[in-house]
């Protein structure tokens, strides 16, 4: 990803980009052939180093990159940047690193996906608490929660391709957009060649709804990694530890205690999520253009584009090393569930006295009575309930309290989970 983004590789794309178009003035008659050729098979990119020192008197990059090139060409260099704009070069070279990026992106996206997946069907029956607000609410399974991510990143591979589509488009069109001194046919060729679209109306430069677009992609799926990053932080703490990051032998969690280990790997992840959502609004602040073009949003996106695709590669990465290595305590889980003595069956108890033919506030109440002593005594909420004539006479309490019950359309969620797997999967003659 870093090379992508490197001084070198923008360079290289610019030249791409010059080549096909000079490849389009040949091909529509234009310019002779034979110095394209001649052309082609001279240019290189020219240095960082070269580009930079023609800037310091040019004071223009894109200038002193077609200078750097033409220097390195005969009589035949006066074709190179024929008809181009700076922007025609720059937004068309961009799209091609986008491209390239994206696809990176994507192959991490697949890597989560899977580790997701994987870790989903091996604790697909290991049942947990699931709490709202925080608090005990009814139980789940882990693997149940992990299908849930794995849904979620599978959106997220969809708003990335959707995203990378809209950005696939380049344009050699010319001062302020209007073909007036390129031919149309130039810009159908050389973004075919270069295995972009021509962009339907460019204005000089490609509106940057499009990259707004992108980066907001982008800050959705930081966005997804957060949360997950976040519950492994919270079901990592001391008082509930269901789960730990990897841990190595020789790795130190603190500087001082020697006791600790932390989640700072998905705390890495919730950081940089700020970062990448911060991204997105620099890149809804660069749509607003004057006329049809200025070049604020050209500083701006200098760093937020490539910025945004360096962290979430490196946090897709991070993340899908954590989800890999995850350490599970299935024990603790249990445990942890069980510290609510019972509580997490009220609901159960509810709807079987509604069964029974009592009204239901009239069962909430019977209900809650138990629940809050048993809340506040840490009391079992089972025994106080079977002490209840009330409610023992009239429901099936062994049926109530059947823990097995509570998560038994887990299949429900994974043959969902299957199907869209299997969708995924590339078919093989």
């Amino acid at each position: 990803m870093a090379g992508i983004w490197s001084e070198e590789s923008k360079l290289a794309r610019w030249l791409e980009v010059e080549l096909a178009a000079l490849e389009g003035w040949a091909e529509v008659g234009a310019v002779p052939a034979a110095d394209i050729a001649e052309i082609r098979a001279k240019a290189v990119p020219p240095s960082v180093e070269r580009v930079a020192e023609i800037e310091r008197v040019t004071d223009h990059d894109t200038a002193a990159f077609v200078d750097a090139v033409a220097e390195q060409l005969g009589a035949e260099g006066r074709w190179f940047h024929y008809g181009l704009t700076s922007s025609d070069v720059v937004d068309t070279a961009l799209a091609l690193q986008i491209q390239d990026s994206g696809r990176l992106i994507g192959e991490g996206i697949e890597r989560s996906f899977a580790a997701v997946v994987a870790r989903a069907e091996e604790h697909r029956h290991t049942i947990c608490i699931g709490r709202s607000h925080g608090v005990h609410a009814e139980p789940i399974t882990f693997g149940w929660k992990l299908a849930g991510w794995a849904f979620e990143l599978d959106r997220a591979r969809g708003r990335l391709a959707r995203a990378l589509e809209s950005n696939r488009v380049g344009q050699l069109s010319g001062t302020v957009g209007t073909y007036a001194q390129v031919d149309p046919e130039v810009e159908r060729i050389a973004c075919e060649r270069l295995g972009l679209e021509p962009d339907p109306v460019s204005t000089q430069v490609i509106a940057r709804d499009r990259h707004a677009e992108l980066l907001s992609a982008l800050a959705l799926i930081a966005t997804s990694l957060d949360r997950f990053a976040t519950e492994v932080r919270h079901l990592a703490r001391t008082e509930v530890r269901e789960v730990e990051e990897p841990f190595g032998r020789e790795m130190k969690g603190s500087s001082a205690m020697p006791h600790k280990r932390n989640p700072k790997v998905a705390e890495r992840i919730c950081g940089l999520a700020r970062v990448v959502r911060a991204n997105a609004l620099v890149g809804l602040e660069n749509v607003p253009l004057w006329h049809e073009r200025d070049i604020s949003q050209s500083s701006a996106e200098r760093i937020v584009i490539p910025d945004s695709f360096l962290a979430l590669d490196y946090m897709l990465d991070r993340f899908s090393w954590l989800v890999e290595g995850l350490v599970v305590d299935p024990e603790r889980m249990r445990r942890n569930l069980d510290a609510s003595h019972g509580l997490v069956f009220s609901h159960r108890l509810l709807l079987a006295l509604v069964d029974s033919g009592l009204p239901r506030d009239d069962a909430y109440r019977l209900v809650q009575k138990h629940a809050m002593r048993a809340w506040e005594e840490e009391a079992d909420f089972a025994e106080l309930v079977r002490g209840d004539p009330d409610i023992a006479g009239r429901v099936d309490l062994g049926a109530v309290f059947d823990l097995d019950a509570t998560v038994r359309h887990v299949d429900t969620v994974f043959d969902r989970l299957h199907a869209l797997v299997e969708e995924e999967e590339p078919v093989h003659a």
